[in-house]
């Protein structure tokens, strides 16, 4: 079909070669009848793009965030209006807290209709303003070909997040001239900061007179495509750095500079010294509390450096002594020419003392316990180990999360989804899905909780239909276990509403046609994960581990972040 030929077409069709024109090569939806006249043209693009029928919406939206987060470039979800829409509404804050570029397109009634309380009315330009970076309604067809080709720009530009777009049956069945579009620049939009070469002399100055600095490696660098950039200048600077939840995969977990995660459950080794360097450098990241604990003690020692693309988020929680806005992949570039090529071989190892503590008090009892039940860390740890630590890592939320990303190892950059800021459970299943379709080249696997799996169970039908094969990793302990450990720690034991009467997980996978294995012992650990690996397919892996296991260390709520606890 001639797509650039400006003939008339439907609405609908408009909005799919606009849709094809952007890159957009598959579709995470749900039909319905306020979006029916999209699905109906969709039937004649089929050889373009991939539609997954997801079973419910919010899957979609997670789906499309696993997709952007493993491919780079936006994620797309179709969905109808009324409930359809306000079920993406956890998606669309999750993308947004973790800066995850989506493009959320949902029906709407008629135009005419709006105001009058029709069936399945929301106004959900509204409703989704304050949890994205554009919410726009499409009234007209003729809109169709600027306003996709602006969801884009805004989407993948700047700090990347998530547009909605809503669009009337009117505008879907009406007629227009498809004329293709791009949009490279909206005015009063400054996506891509002048950066001030005065700030990056004072930085590079800072950086090469201190004698204690320390970096801070976020998700904006993965965001935007300056693990390169990053590694030459942490490499010439002789800067040790730790990484932030998301930031995990920027340089591969073994380089000799990095020293693992930062944060509540972090590595002791980073918590220390954020509060004995001299210098802290912060890139693509946004001092959320799970990193600063009590800001009040944070690095009040240090000058910081804060390098970011937002300038809302400069000095926002932390001080900048000196702010650096705009791209890192440029802005890093730029100090590394300045930076004088420095041996802070002392400094680095000064880490080791506390790397060896942490490994002697709580990584050696984790990972290698000998005795009684499995250990959710040994279940991580065997799963990255099979994979050749190559895999994507996608993880749901609460103590599987944190297990995961403190055990899982990485070589590869964009390696690890997992809902940092939002903290959704039942994110890992469908964004699991995402990442499949985003790199079927690569293993994904998804490490979940009892609790977030019955959350989004319903898409093991989309796995079954679809045959994707995604290798999901249940640590069922019979708990909401994040909790139960607040709970243990904090709240004398009284563990409220916490405990789980689960359903059989084996039976459910059977159900779906899914195979899989339980394993209750660590004797039959290994083979059950390679049995997993070896599959074509889905598998479904479910590993029962210690029902009071906990993540340690930890920093105790509203304490400072280098008063850890290393055991209970």
């Amino acid at each position: 079909m001639d797509t650039e030929n400006n003939t008339l077409v439907s609405g609908s069709e408009a909005l799919l070669r606009a849709l094809i024109r952007e890159g957009t090569d598959t579709v995470f939806g749900y039909p319905g009848g306020a979006i029916m006249p999209v699905y109906d043209a969709l039937m004649d693009h089929m050889d373009e793009i991939e539609h997954i029928l997801v079973r419910h919406e919010q899957a979609a939206t997670h789906a499309a965030e696993g997709y952007a987060r493993a491919s780079g470039k936006p994620g797309v979800c179709l969905v109808t209006g009324g409930p359809g829409a306000t079920n993406t509404l956890t998606g669309i804050a999750d993308a947004m807290l973790d800066s995850t570029p989506i493009i959320v397109i949902a029906g709407q009634i008629a135009a005419a209709m709006i105001g009058t309380d029709a069936f399945q009315e929301v106004d959900f330009t509204c409703v989704t303003q304050p949890i994205c970076k554009w919410s726009y309604q499409i009234n007209s067809p003729d809109e169709i070909s600027s306003v996709v080709a602006r969801a884009f720009f805004v989407a993948r530009s700047g700090r990347p997040g998530p547009v909605v777009l809503s669009i009337t049956k009117d505008a879907q069945v009406g007629m227009t001239r498809y004329v293709p579009e791009r949009v490279s620049y909206i005015r009063s939009y400054d996506h891509d900061p002048e950066i001030d070469i005065t700030r990056i002399r004072e930085a590079a100055a800072a950086i090469n007179a201190a004698k204690r600095p320390f970096v801070l490696a976020g998700h904006g660098i993965e965001l935007g495509g300056a693990q390169e950039e990053f590694r030459m200048f942490v490499e010439k600077g002789g800067l040790p750095f730790g990484c932030t939840l998301m930031g995990l995969s920027v340089l591969p977990s073994s380089h000799p500079l990095n020293k693992g995660m930062l944060g509540m459950h972090g590595n002791l080794c980073n918590n220390i010294k954020t509060n004995e360097c001299d210098v802290l450098i912060a890139v693509g990241m946004r001092f959320d509390d799970r990193v600063t604990g009590d800001v009040s003690t944070y690095a009040r020692q240090a000058k910081v450096i804060h390098l970011d693309i937002d300038p809302a988020e400069i000095g926002k929680n932390v001080r900048a002594d000196i702010p650096v806005l705009g791209d890192c992949r440029k802005s890093l570039s730029m100090l590394t020419e300045r930076l004088v090529k420095t041996d802070r071989s002392a400094w680095t190892e000064s880490f080791r003392k506390y790397q060896d503590e942490e490994y002697d008090r709580v990584i050696s009892k984790e990972l290698y316990p000998g005795e009684g039940p499995l250990n959710m860390g040994e279940v991580v740890n065997a799963v990255s180990e099979a994979t050749g630590h190559k895999a994507i890592l996608v993880t749901d939320v609460g103590q599987n999360q944190m297990m995961a990303a403190r055990y899982f190892r990485f070589t590869e950059r964009l390696s690890i989804i997992t809902s940092g800021g939002m903290g959704t459970m039942g994110f890992a299943v469908p964004a699991g899905i995402g990442a499949c379709y985003a790199r079927p080249d690569r293993t994904v696997c998804v490490f979940m909780g009892d609790g977030g799996l019955q959350m989004t169970m319903e898409e093991f039908g989309t796995i079954m239909e679809h045959r994707i094969p995604v290798k999901m990793i249940l640590l069922n302990n019979n708990y909401l276990g994040n909790v139960r450990q607040w709970q243990q720690l904090f709240y004398d034991r009284r563990y409220s509403f916490t405990h789980l009467a689960n359903p059989d997980f084996q039976i459910l996978a059977s159900a779906y046609s899914i195979p899989s294995r339980r394993v209750t012992c660590r004797e039959d650990l290994e083979d059950a994960v390679s049995e997993m690996l070896a599959s074509d397919g889905p598998f479904f892996l479910e590993a029962c581990v210690a029902e009071e296991g906990n993540v340690m260390p930890m920093v105790p709520p509203g304490r400072s972040i280098d008063e850890m606890m290393m055991e209970c």
